[in-house]
């Protein structure tokens, strides 16, 4: 396996224009249509992990005629293959021939990250890879979007949140919510006193579940398995681990309580941000699995409060309904991807004061990372929410498993006089992945 390798990652300097999809003339032999840049002047994306949500960012960033996609990455031949014949079909309807050949397939991402022509990559592994892939992209002068959960513990996110600031990455998370109007809407109506004196914020996101046990077997023909483990502990492999089910193992990510709460999370910590500003005490419970290799919960109940009084309770739809709820002492606000609701009903057609604080807008996720490559300003998830919010469920997590009350530092990161819960901050890394933490 190679080293990384630090490159130099090239300038943006023709690409203001083409953000905003300007039109250009281009040669006849470059690989497009006349209304798409020329390869040398789009911004060349690599993707790592290319299972089901990694298709859907091979698909949904096809659609822009800035972005040209160079490489795919996945430990499974048939995924990585399926993703670079769909790259290659993107491209080959542009062109008249109706052929084409350029994108490159691996198994192991470094390949990718040190391409001097790579600007960007798009993180889709599994969780236990989100921080090494991020901080080694970093270093080698890429932008990163790296899916939600950011990493999967604390430590590992402060440490990508370093990386990116000291090598000058634009970083989005993969927490789309915020570009979706009713998200910000119903941030903007808490953070403007609209709900009067804010008191309690409501979350609840899917529950988890058990796995069957299953026999040891033979790893397939067409996986990588040491590199599918990465840093993880090793592992025999089954046939129900590596495709999915691996959220609800907690060597590969915390469970849904982290990988589906970081959504709703995340929005709770936009639209109230007391409860990061100092402290929180907090306390949970939770029901995890009696056999079968899924060790992470299935419910769970978390009450955090910041000394001023400020309630956040987070829990499983099976004890509150889903999504991200605001409330004060004149009204609240429901917000979920489904819609938004508010008591009373008129707050959600509120004009906005001039003097109100608006928040940044996106309405596209993917069109915003790109447009903030080009800017080098921070996209509308930056490194710094995602760490923030993940850190949360995490902490989250650890409450319910140790069963008593703790306190949070904010400013440290760190429980205050709980060094039992302070080990599980972090974790050994499998040689020879914790170098690149």
């Amino acid at each position: 396996m190679k080293p990384i390798v630090k490159t130099n990652r090239r300038q943006f300097l023709a690409r203001a224009a083409m953000v905003a999809a300007a039109p250009c003339i281009i040669p006849a032999s470059a690989l497009c249509r006349a209304d798409r840049p020329a390869p040398s002047n789009r911004i060349h994306v690599g993707f790592l992990g290319v299972g089901g949500r990694g298709m859907d960012h091979v698909n949904g960033l096809g659609y822009f005629k800035q972005v040209q996609m160079l490489a795919v990455c996945d430990t499974f031949k048939s995924k990585r293959e399926q993703a670079r014949q769909r790259v290659e079909q993107v491209y080959a309807q542009a062109r008249a021939a109706g052929t084409y050949r350029g994108c490159q397939a691996t198994p192991d991402f470094r390949e990718i990250i040190q391409r001097p022509d790579i600007d960007a990559v798009v993180i889709a592994a599994p969780e236990n890879w989100h921080a090494i892939m991020s901080i080694s992209a970093a270093r080698c002068g890429k932008d990163v979007y790296c899916e939600k959960a950011m990493s999967l513990t604390v430590a590992e996110g402060r440490a990508v949140v370093e990386a990116v600031r000291r090598f000058g990455r634009v970083f989005q998370t993969g927490t789309q919510q915020r570009s979706d109007h009713n998200f910000r809407l119903a941030c903007e109506l808490a953070r403007n006193g609209y709900l009067g004196r804010l008191h309690t914020v409501q979350v609840a996101v899917p529950g988890g579940r058990s796995l069957p046990l299953m026999p040891v077997a033979p790893v397939p023909a067409d996986l990588d398995y040491d590199l599918w483990l990465g840093p993880a502990p090793f592992s025999p492999y089954t046939d129900n681990k590596c495709s999915y089910n691996w959220y609800f193992i907690y060597d590969y990510c915390v469970g849904w309580i982290q990988s589906w709460g970081v959504h709703h999370i995340d929005i709770a910590l936009w639209g109230a941000p007391a409860l990061q500003a100092s402290r929180l005490d907090l306390s949970g419970s939770a029901v995890f699995p009696s056999e079968g290799p899924a060790n992470t919960s299935i419910t769970w109940q978390v009450e955090c409060q910041t000394p001023e009084g400020l309630k956040l309770q987070f829990s499983d739809d099976g004890f509150r309904r889903h999504g991200c709820r605001f409330i004060g002492d004149k009204g609240s606000v429901l917000v979920d991807r489904g819609g938004i609701w508010s008591e009373p009903e008129n707050l959600v057609k509120t004009a906005f004061r001039p003097a109100d604080e608006r928040l940044y807008e996106s309405n596209q996720h993917h069109e915003d990372f790109l447009k903030a490559i080009v800017s080098r300003r921070d996209p509308v998830s930056p490194v710094e929410a995602g760490h923030a919010a993940t850190t949360l469920t995490i902490i989250s997590d650890i409450a319910t498993r140790l069963g008593r009350k703790l306190t949070w530092d904010w400013q440290r990161e760190q429980f205050i006089n709980d060094e039992a819960a302070n080990r599980m901050l972090r974790r050994t890394l499998r040689s020879p992945w914790g170098q690149y933490v």
